[in-house]
């Protein structure tokens, strides 16, 4: 099935913030997409039981999507909209790399 590249950007995009926010609301227990001036994005507070191995497994994809944004995050008090934009320019870069590359794959198996 041959998904366009709009399509593609637009779910990896909604996919994205809906997994901040579910992230947050889960092992955070604070109910926004980005969390307040100060707070650890990455870190959350020592957590019990399931919480922790399922936050421990989801950390490397946390890690890929806030990783490289944490500078715009540790900036004393942004604007959110800065932040949200800021968060899609990268996604919308991360996953044009992502759809090549699937396409190339695919290109590639498909001559073989």
């Amino acid at each position: 099935m041959k998904t366009s590249r709009k399509k593609f950007v637009s779910v990896f995009l909604i996919s994205g913030f809906a997994f901040l926010f579910i992230f947050n609301v889960i092992f955070r227990s604070v109910v926004r997409l980005i969390p307040e001036s100060g707070e650890s994005f990455l870190g959350t507070e020592s957590l019990t039981g399931w919480k922790s191995i399922v936050s421990t497994i989801l950390y490397p994809i946390k890690i890929v999507l806030v990783g490289p944004m944490l500078p715009l995050i540790n900036l004393p008090d942004p604007p959110p909209p800065f932040l949200v934009i800021g968060f899609a320019f990268y996604w919308t870069i991360l996953a044009l790399a992502i759809h090549y590359l699937i396409s190339k794959i695919k290109r590639s198996q498909l001559k073989t």
